[in-house]
This record gives structure tokens, C-alpha cells and sequence, in this order.
């Protein structure tokens, strides 16, 4: 078996990079991706110079969430493959140099899982207290916490006539933390991966694991001040980190719901007693007008700018962060807050520029390396996620919200949107399979594909290849402090990272018209050199500090003091 060699902190001039597997290249003709469709691109990641993959779950489940319902920590999910197809993943990454970073749920099992089924129905089972249990209150739920999917947090064992909690889905049952057992069990869970040699671990909501133990009612929202960030989280993961993660050199990336910067201060120390780093999606909440999601809304410009320095400027010297614009959950960027028509390659271009000079470590989601686009489905038919065919039905026959204004808010918002097939090249359903695609591929993979990326020089592709590479050439990306130099102006964003020897400059235009900003005097621009744009043609002149910027352009200019 090839086991990697772990340089500390090696991924911080690392770039890594999501796969959701059902949608990424299926090897049998079946319709969903599987572990040996992404064997079979490993070649293809290997060119693209990713540091490591993190593969969304691959766990026996019955994916009543996508996988993050675990039935059997131990199990391969046979719709993926078996644990043969797994230790292969395994080894013929790590020949080509990529680590594996799975992905671990440990807030909640399925109530399929083993631990569940014997404790329902049994309040003298040895896993009764792995789940947290509560009596009725005046024969209702024991409070008024509300689930992340809608309705209540509690469902009823009417067998015992107790209540489960569920954070998320009813099949998704919390575990109870404070019982030393199931923290036991999570670390050999943990220890099992890492033995095999998985690299490291993406902890799904890790911050929800600590409840505060009356469980009152929340008189001024549904509940989520009581268990975010809990009382004894920190306690949790200094226990888990030392016993396993510590042990194994695994590095660990936390996904943070509803957090904030003085916990993740914490959670990511650079004493590495908790965390590697942290995921938070505050930025990707600025085009939910008052917090609404279910609206189409364009961005907040301002708000995305503020977002980004509280959280750059937080975690300088203090912890770690991940950068993404991407996920399994959210729109494809280029269409969200680029131009995915005319300006779809420059756009593509721009938005991986202007994140990937912060510091943190940055995660490409799959498709965001060719400048992918949501499909624009036109009939609810074409969609499967859950939550978007239940705000469908609740916004339309409930809300009465006209039917083509909720198929344009999906087309904005939907978590379809990333979960469409993988588009390798221009052949039937993209070369993501040969048998009839789960999901609908986008209508553009004629144009917008691997191959066709590969073959031009000037692709969206070769650009993320050039970012990974100049995080790796440059320390001043990974080392430098963070400076918002414009942070009222409208259409710029010019941010200065910098260390003592380094002055690194990030430009970018996040609009369609064309744009002058202005520097600050203390930035010499006459020494810069331009080490990075997306425009073929040659950047225009510098005047004084005054830059004249195209639509949609950036530039990534160094200077060396």
C-alpha cells in the first residue's frame, strides 16, 4: 500500500478538490457515478495538480440525505461500489501524489443504522443512550427546537412514548455526545479510515455535537443557540483530535452551521489541538435578501467584501479557513455571481482568482476547474432534491407564488443546480454514462467539457492549473496579511496581501462593464509584474495608480520589496 508522506501543514499551500460521486463519472452504465468512474479520472486530477480529494460520503446509507444519513460506518455503499473498489481509490491516488479526505457524520446516524434499530422501541437497549431521548411535555414535543428541514426537531417512539431528537431529517437521529460510549465508538470509527490510509476528514455540522442539557425552549428563534457551538464541543474535539486525529497525522476540515469567527478562532488554533481548518458559508448567504433563500435576488457586492475581510482578517495568525464558492449544496458560481453567457470564461476566471489569493486552503468543486453552469431546467419534472420539490409545492400551491417565478428562484437556487452529471466531453450525457443519467445533464456540454477544455490553451482549466501552481511558488499567499484596499467601491474588489518581503495585489472587476479603480499611493504599481490575468490580449496600461479594468477582468500582480 502507498502511504503518502504527511509534511506538516501540508495543506496549507494545497488545493483540494470535491467529488460528489453520483454525479461525477459512472463506470457501469447504471446512471449514478460510482468509486471506479473515479479511478478511472484520477489521471485527469493528477493534470489538473489538486493536492488531495475530498469525497462526499461513500458509507452504506439508505441516502435519504445524499449519503450524510450513515447506516454503517464500515460498509462501502454498494451503489458506489465495495471496500475492494475503495482500497483501490486509495492506492492509486496516493501513486499519483492525492490524498484522500473523507467524509465523516458523526452529529447524526440513520435510524437504519444498527445502534438505532436495537435502541427504538427499547428503553433497556445498550444503545438507548447513543440517541438523545426526552419525555412529552404536557404531551407535546419536550420543546420547540424545529429541524434544518422544517418542522419539529423531535420525533415520537411511541413504543416508550419518548421523543428522538433530529437536527435534520426524522431518519436522521442525533447522537448523544455526552455519553463517553459513543464518543468511543467515533473514534474507532475514525481510527478504521485512518488506518487504511485515509488522509484526512471533513466533519459534516461538527459544531452541532454539544447540546445544552435542559433543553429549554427557544422564546426567540428555533432552537439552534442551544446546540451551536455547544457547551462542551471544544471539550469533544481536543478529546478526539489527540486520541485520533493527532495520532494519524490526519488533517481535519470542520463544516461550521451557523457558527462564528470567535469559535472558529478556536476550532482552527494553529496549536492544531481541535482542527486543521474550518468551512463557514456566511458569504454564500449575500444573495438572500433578508435572509430569505427561496427569492432571486442579485448579490450584495458590498456585503460579500465585508464577509470576506471580518473573516480573512479574523482568522490571520489565529486559525485556518477554507475558501470555495462551491459545493454539492450550492449554485454553480459562474452563474451566480459571474456571467455564465458572454462573459462565462472570463467570469469563470475572475471568481477563482480573486479567492484563491486569500489565504486559507481553497476547494475546487467538481466542474468549477471548465467554468460549468447551473442546467437551467425549465419543468419541475427535471428535479430531485427534496428541498427543492417541497419549496415548489409550498411556495406554489401554498404561498401562491406564480409557477414560472418559482422555476426561475430553482433555476437560481436549487441544490440541482451542482449535483448535474459531470461534463467530460460532447457525446451522449456528457460521457458521464452510457445509461440513462440520474440527473439531467446540462444542455451546454457540447461546448462546456473536459475534453474540449483540455484542448484549448486558454480554458477555464489551465487557469485553475496556473492558481494551484502560484500558491505553491508564492508564500505571501499562504503567509501574507490581509488588506481590503477599496472596500466601497461598487465594482472592485483589490485586496493586498503581504509579508515582509512580498506585496501581493488581487484586482478583480465583478462586473460586465468595463472599470477604473484607483489604489491607494503607498501601492507602487510601476514596480508590479503581472503574474496572472484572464484576458488573452495585453493588460492595459497602468496610469499612475489608476487601472483600467474589462469586464469581467482580474489581475494578480506581485510586487517584491
Amino acid at each position: 500500500m502507498t502511504i503518502l508522506k504527511q509534511p506538516q501543514d501540508w495543506w496549507k499551500t494545497a488545493t483540494i478538490y470535491q467529488i460528489y460521486p453520483k454525479s461525477f463519472c459512472d463506470s457501469a452504465d447504471k446512471g449514478t457515478g460510482d468509486i471506479r468512474g473515479i479511478i478511472s479520472k484520477l489521471d485527469y486530477l493528477q493534470q489538473l495538480g489538486i493536492d488531495a480529494i475530498w469525497l462526499t460520503p461513500v458509507y452504506q446509507s439508505p441516502m435519504i440525505d445524499n449519503g450524510y444519513d450513515i447506516s454503517d460506518y464500515y460498509a462501502i455503499n454498494p451503489q458506489f461500489g465495495d471496500m475492494a473498489d475503495f482500497d483501490a481509490l486509495l492506492e492509486q491516488a496516493h501513486q499519483r501524489g492525492i490524498r484522500i479526505i473523507m467524509d465523516i457524520v458523526v452529529n447524526h446516524t440513520s435510524t437504519a443504522h444498527q445502534w438505532f434499530q436495537s435502541a427504538l422501541g427499547d428503553k433497556n437497549s445498550p444503545y438507548r443512550d447513543y440517541y438523545i431521548w426526552q419525555d412529552p411535555v404536557d404531551g407535546e414535543a419536550p420543546n420547540n427546537w424545529q429541524s434544518k428541514f422544517g418542522g419539529s426537531a423531535w420525533a415520537l417512539d411511541e413504543a416508550t412514548n419518548q421523543y428522538y431528537l433530529h437536527l435534520f431529517a426524522t431518519e436522521q437521529a442525533d447522537l448523544n455526545w455526552e455519553n463517553p460510549q459513543v464518543r468511543q465508538e467515533v473514534k474507532d470509527i475514525i481510527r478504521f479510515w485512518a488506518k487504511k490510509g485515509v488522509d484526512g476528514f471533513r466533519l459534516d455540522v461538527i459544531n452541532l455535537i454539544s447540546k445544552q442539557q435542559d433543553f429549554p425552549n427557544d422564546d426567540s428563534g428555533d432552537g439552534r443557540r442551544f446546540y451551536t457551538d455547544g457547551p462542551r464541543v471544544h471539550e469533544y474535539l481536543q478529546e478526539i483530535s489527540a486520541e485520533v486525529f493527532q495520532q494519524y497525522g490526519s488533517v481535519t476540515v470542520g463544516e461550521m452551521s451557523s457558527t462564528t469567527l470567535e469559535h472558529c478562532q478556536q476550532y482552527s488554533a494553529l496549536d492544531g489541538k481541535e482542527l486543521s481548518m474550518v468551512f463557514n458559508f456566511h458569504h454564500l448567504k449575500v444573495d438572500y435578501p433578508n435572509g430569505e433563500k427561496w427569492s432571486k435576488a442579485p448579490f450584495d457586492f458590498i456585503q460579500l467584501k465585508q464577509i470576506f475581510n471580518h473573516w480573512q482578517t479574523g482568522l490571520s495568525n489565529n486559525g485556518w479557513g477554507a475558501l470555495f464558492w462551491c459545493n454539492h449544496d450550492q449554485p454553480r458560481v459562474v452563474s451566480r455571481l459571474g456571467d455564465d453567457q458572454q462573459y462565462r470564461v472570463e467570469s469563470a476566471k475572475m471568481l477563482a482568482a480573486s479567492l484563491h489569493m486569500m489565504q486559507g486552503t481553497p476547494y475546487i468543486y467538481q466542474g468549477e476547474e471548465l467554468g460549468m453552469t447551473n442546467p437551467g431546467y425549465q419543468d419541475i419534472s427535471q428535479y430531485r432534491d427534496v428541498e427543492s420539490t417541497n419549496m415548489y409545492q409550498i411556495m406554489v400551491e401554498q404561498h401562491g407564488v406564480q409557477h414560472d417565478e418559482m422555476m426561475a428562484i430553482l433555476a437560481q437556487k436549487s441544490r440541482d443546480n451542482s449535483r448535474a452529471p459531470m461534463q467530460w466531453d460532447d457525446s451522449t450525457h456528457a460521457g458521464f454514462t452510457q445509461g440513462t443519467p440520474w440527473l439531467e445533464v446540462a444542455s451546454n456540454y457540447s461546448h462546456i467539457n473536459a475534453q474540449a477544455a483540455l484542448a484549448d490553451t486558454n480554458s477555464v482549466f489551465y487557469f485553475y492549473q496556473q492558481l494551484i501552481e502560484l500558491r505553491k511558488q508564492q508564500p505571501v499567499i499562504t503567509q501574507g496579511s490581509f488588506r481590503d484596499l477599496l472596500p466601497q467601491d461598487t465594482r472592485c474588489y483589490v485586496y493586498l496581501r503581504e509579508t515582509e518581503t512580498q506585496q501581493l495585489i488581487s484586482i478583480s472587476n465583478y462586473y460586465a462593464d468595463p472599470v477604473e479603480c484607483r489604489l491607494p499611493p503607498e501601492i507602487e504599481l510601476a514596480r508590479a509584474e503581472c503574474l496572472l490575468t484572464n484576458y488573452t490580449q495585453q493588460p492595459m496600461a497602468l496610469s499612475e495608480n489608476v487601472v483600467a479594468l474589462r469586464p469581467y477582468e482580474t489581475r494578480i500582480l506581485l510586487i517584491n520589496k
